[in-house]
């Protein structure tokens, strides 16, 4: 089997050409090549595939955790399956339209060289109902939104072998919850260094306040217009970036009064640039890197 090794800002996956290679048992797969130790490595798999009948998109998207379970939409996957598609002769469409577990999502990009360098993604809309995103919170409506929603009562018990940690990074104990597709809740911080991430992560993940599972994010806001961010992703862990998250930030930001409309998002592999316009839909740009090519036996 024939894959190809990308990464958007350092959110990387092995991607697979599925016009030319037949995959059988994709979860079983993902576990096998996202082992970072005994595999190729990754944060997990993405199929580039022919469309299912119906729609007008150019080519289909399909993305596993590195634990083997399929997710929604990854923003950082897609913009390096834009690349895939285009470098390697599959769709030279521009824009390119590509169906994922989210729906059909357009995406423009730069060239060099007849190579793709910068993609922008047309993320649609932010999901922001708690039954839809989905979220079950006592006091909040299931057609309610969970905006800087208080937590403070929880956060004690979550950490026993660390109860100071929300002070240690200045924890603003309130969450907001958005869906792009895939769930997120957003913490911010005074420092978010200082969030024991490997620990606090895989908590909020699994919180029964999330009945999906969550994607995780903890957030220092520079100025209107900047903030770093870390996440913890729902079934990979701590990663490098992530597209949705830092897109689920961006909302966030602009639905509490901590962020503009357009921010600069700072995450552990690069920048990435989110404007959600008027139209409600929220664009995201950054780049997509193409790493190595090789061959995974049977």
């Amino acid at each position: 089997m024939r894959f190809i090794k990308m990464h958007g800002i350092g959110n990387d996956y092995v991607y697979v050409n599925g016009f030319e290679e037949n995959i059988e048992d994709a979860p079983s797969l993902a576990l096998e090549v996202a082992d970072r130790h005994k595999g190729i490595g990754g944060d997990g798999l993405i199929l580039l595939l022919p469309t299912s009948n119906g729609t007008d998109a150019h080519v289909r998207m399909r993305m596993f955790n590195a634990d083997g379970s399929e997710a929604e939409m990854c923003g950082n996957g897609i913009r390096c399956l834009c690349k895939m598609a285009h470098d390697h002769g599959v769709s030279d469409a521009n824009p390119m339209r590509i169906q994922t577990g989210n729906g059909v999502l357009t995406l423009e990009y730069k060239t060099e060289n007849d190579k793709v360098t910068e993609v922008t993604v047309d993320m649609g809309e932010p999901i922001l109902a708690a039954q839809d995103i989905p979220a079950t919170v006592e006091g909040i409506g299931a057609a309610d939104r969970i905006i800087d929603h208080d937590i403070s009562d929880m956060i004690a018990g979550l950490l026993p072998m660390d109860p100071q940690w929300d002070e240690r990074c200045g924890l603003d104990p309130k969450i907001t919850c958005v869906s792009m597709g895939n769930p997120h809740v957003t913490l911010y911080c005074g420092d978010v260094a200082q969030v024991p991430l490997e620990w606090i992560g895989p908590v909020f993940e699994k919180l029964p306040l999330f009945p999906n599972k969550i994607n995780v994010h903890f957030v220092q806001v520079h100025s209107g217009t900047e903030v770093t961010m870390r996440t913890w992703e729902r079934g990979s862990g701590i990663t490098q970036a992530c597209g949705t998250g830092a897109t689920a930030v961006a909302v966030s930001g602009a639905l509490t009064g901590r962020g503009d409309r357009k921010i600069l998002a700072h995450l552990p592999g690069g920048d990435l640039t989110l404007n959600w316009q008027e139209n409600d839909h929220v664009y995201m740009t950054g780049t997509a890197t193409e790493v190595f090519t090789g061959e995974w036996p049977d």
